[in-house]
């Protein structure tokens, strides 16, 4: 028994692959030449000194930084520049002062010609302990 019918239809069947193929060429090709402006994203309003003076807190820490990046945690030197010791350093006075950590706060003075990398490593620092309060000290423009 037969079921297939003795005519076939005539149907045209297109080829996509060629097409696709183009497709894919052109998305590389806009991918590659492309530019991603990546300041675009963040548009930051960058703070301005005060000529007001806030007070200091009883529980905040001066972590002083020189201009050739040495670090000096309420006029005490810390020999070793590296980030744990550092943050063994922050601890270690903490501790001395009977500091709580969600209630210390952290000043950072830093020297106009310090490099950044020594400002950043505070900043880490003080964030892979736990502190959340961070000031930046300044002086008024004349």
């Amino acid at each position: 028994m037969n079921l297939r019918p003795d005519h076939k239809e005539d149907s045209v069947e297109v080829n996509l692959t060629p097409l696709i193929d183009v497709v894919f060429l052109l998305l590389i090709f806009f991918m590659v030449s492309t530019t991603f402006d990546r300041h675009a994203k963040l548009k930051v309003s960058l703070p301005e000194a005060s000529t007001k003076a806030t007070q200091q807190q009883n529980d905040s820490l001066i972590l002083s930084i020189d201009a050739k990046g040495n670090y000096f945690l309420n006029d005490r030197q810390i020999v070793n520049q590296q980030l744990d010791t550092l943050k063994q350093a922050i601890l270690k006075i903490m501790s001395e002062k009977n500091i709580n950590i969600k209630n210390a706060s952290l000043v950072l003075r830093a020297d106009a010609n310090t490099p950044h990398q020594s400002v950043v490593r505070a900043m880490d620092a003080a964030s892979q302990i736990g502190l959340t309060k961070l000031s930046i000290a300044t002086v008024e423009s004349k």
